[in-house]
């Protein structure tokens, strides 16, 4: 299976090392594509790729094609691209707010796949939902499947709107989680802790907490109920969050991302 990586940014780099140990490429090393001098100097040293600096040389005998390049750049790489595919060959769009219908025009392609990866994929716990066309196979679909998995784990929605949705909570979501870590780490701050103090009370406390969710079948709130005593510290920190409507803010921040990922499909 040859596999192609077209852009080598944070997020088509992390995907490239991660499918690079995948069992589906076989004797093949992962094909990785940009046009950033710098990068390509580097990324030659890493044994785990063949690197190429023009698309003529890999995307015409690629398998599947992973495309991570910035959504403003998919135009002028669509045009260029278009000449040298065939419909045979399996694209999988790691853009944001780049519809399926989107790529299959532009590209004149029929099997596409639209992910929504996030950040964590980076440390190999990542989340992506995907969703296809209806022309990508379900034997197709596994090996997609199992692709992505090399960067954690991954969900298969039914619909594009899906996709929207899962950037409002998994795509966004790491920005909401960090976004609570430094106003606790500033809290921590004010009380008089340390920096190194400050990180370790709070980076400690969130790993603690996901760990009990992950390794019980208890909800979030019956955690809460259990933590919180009536009249005791934990009881006072949920009323003030509470009384601060922090529960609906938060769930407003992930429809606005939501919202934001279909308008962009639409300017798309």
């Amino acid at each position: 299976m040859k596999v192609l990586v077209i852009g080598a940014g944070n997020m088509g780099l992390t995907y490239a090392e991660g499918m690079a140990k995948s069992s589906l490429l076989g004797k093949h090393k992962l094909r990785i594509y940009d046009t950033d001098p710098k990068k390509i100097k580097s990324l030659r040293k890493d044994i785990r790729f063949n690197v190429f600096e023009s698309l003529e040389d890999c995307l015409p005998s690629a398998d599947i094609i992973f495309i991570a390049v910035k959504p403003y750049h998919s135009d002028s790489l669509f045009a260029e691209m278009q000449a040298m595919i065939n419909n045979q060959q399996l694209m999988i769009s790691l853009m944001a707010g780049v519809t399926i219908e989107t790529i299959q025009q532009k590209l004149e392609a029929k099997k596409v796949v639209r992910t929504m990866p996030n950040l964590p994929a980076q440390v190999g716990k990542g989340v992506t939902s995907y969703t296809a066309s209806k022309e990508v196979s379900k034997v197709e679909l596994i090996m997609v499947r199992n692709l992505l998995d090399t960067t954690g784990t991954s969900i298969h929605v039914a619909t594009e709107t899906f996709i929207d949705a899962s950037t409002g909570i998994s795509g966004s979501g790491p920005a909401y989680v960090f976004y609570f870590m430094q106003s606790m780490l500033e809290a921590a701050l004010k009380m008089g802790f340390s920096d190194y103090d400050s990180k370790v009370l709070v980076s400690s406390t969130f790993e603690g907490a996901i760990a009990l969710f992950n390794d019980n079948n208890i909800s979030p709130k019956s955690w809460i109920d259990k933590v919180a005593s009536k009249g005791g510290t934990t009881q006072a920190a949920i009323d003030s969050m509470e009384d601060n409507n922090v529960r609906q803010l938060i769930q407003d921040a992930a429809y606005a991302a939501f919202d934001r990922a279909v308008e962009l499909g639409k300017d798309k």
